[in-house]
């Protein structure tokens, strides 16, 4: 499979592989989704198989749990984890202050609230998903299958007045069905093209009736692992203020490759 992989995915890849240094035995990890998050699953399975390494993982969705299990995590839910630790996770977008959009892959309800249950959370993105302002990427509202065509004329009605490019909005298919969360609610994507004031967005957003939560992540990121094809890695701290540039060879292992779907 060596020759298969693209740039993207090897760049995902050393990412992930990096994020795992900041995992430790006993350690309550909260497990993102997506599919930057599946390489770093993989590689934690490999630690726990081969290093022993001993921890409880905390999925964001029920894809990332079936995952978990099968490369030998350990999964518990969150209530019996009461606390995390740390959270490792994928993002759609990061701008330089580390606020992220995220829920392409449908799960950001239970992204955030794994993240914000944490005592750190990291990020780990390929070189593209840096952005000098938040919005290219469309923006998951989760919303409650009742009355769902309100709560989605009152949002626009609420965008008239926010500093956005544009203001489509789009019910997310899964074929000719609406696409369902693991919560069993619709998500409503933004296409606003910049959000130019994303903490005000994200405020007005949940005090719509019928919106569950947005993805926009805003001051949860502590971290950013950002890989590119090459197999350099930088390691963003918002906190300490530092960057550190790093290379990984990059080795790939069956172990770790094989079967990956996401």
């Amino acid at each position: 499979m060596s020759g298969e992989l693209s740039p993207i995915d090897k760049a995902k890849f050393v990412a992930a592989k990096r994020s795992v240094d900041f995992v430790e035995d006993g350690m309550r990890v909260g497990l993102g989704t997506g599919s930057t998050a599946a390489w770093m699953v993989r590689c934690l399975g490999e630690l726990v198989r081969d290093e022993g390494l001993k921890i409880r993982g905390v999925p964001t969705s029920t894809r990332t749990a079936e995952l978990a299990r099968d490369v030998g995590i350990e999964v518990i839910s969150l209530d019996e984890a009461k606390w995390l630790d740390i959270t490792i996770d994928g993002a759609d977008e990061f701008d330089s202050e580390l606020n992220l959009i995220k829920g392409g892959g449908g799960a950001l309800l239970q992204e955030k609230i794994v993240a914000t249950a944490s005592d750190q959370m990291i990020v780990i993105a390929d070189i593209g998903k840096q952005v000098g302002t938040l919005g290219a990427f469309p923006l998951p509202v989760e919303l409650i299958p009742f009355g769902w065509q309100t709560t989605k004329s009152l949002l626009e009605e609420f965008l008239i007045s926010m500093d956005v490019l544009r203001r489509d909005t789009t019910l997310r298919m899964n074929g000719s069905r609406p696409y369902v969360t693991d919560e069993g609610n619709y998500i409503l994507d933004l296409h606003l093209g910049r959000i130019g004031n994303a903490r005000q967005l994200a405020s007005v957003l949940n005090q719509i009736p019928g919106v569950v939560e947005n993805g926009l992540f805003m001051d949860i990121c502590d971290i950013v692992v950002l890989g590119h094809g090459d197999g350099r890695v930088e390691t963003r701290d918002i906190n300490e203020g530092t960057v550190e540039e790093d290379r990984l060879d990059f080795v790939e292992s069956e172990n770790v490759f094989s079967d990956l779907q996401d």
